[in-house]
């Protein structure tokens, strides 16, 4: 599924120099993060949530209501329309590991 970019997107990645970025190093771009952390990258490996799902054999709506997450974002996790953040993507791994025993512990809860 292709982005449609705004207007200053498309403008800001013409006049972007790809060969300078090409050319920049792994301490460069560390010491750019550094500078400014808030301009860094998300590098968090992608989570495929619909495999995740269907690995417990429940239907969209019972995996959002089994683990607290509305129906609406586990639609637009799959669909690739948003994807998950820290604490979800944290919550999501722990459901891949261990299903059940989450389910129990937020019932228990």
């Amino acid at each position: 599924m292709a982005k449609i970019l705004s207007k200053a997107a498309r403008r800001a990645l013409a006049a972007t120099d790809w060969r300078k970025v090409d050319a920049m190093t792994d301490e460069d771009i560390a010491r750019q993060i550094a500078a400014n952390p808030e301009a860094a990258p998300d590098m968090a490996p992608e989570v495929d949530v619909r495999a995740i799902r269907r690995a417990t054999g429940m239907t969209q709506m019972q995996f959002a209501a089994a683990y607290e997450f509305s129906v609406r974002t586990v639609q637009e996790w799959e669909r690739g329309a948003k994807r998950p953040s820290g604490p979800a993507r944290t919550l999501l791994r722990a459901i891949k590991g261990d299903p059940e025993g989450l389910r129990k512990a937020l019932a228990a809860a």
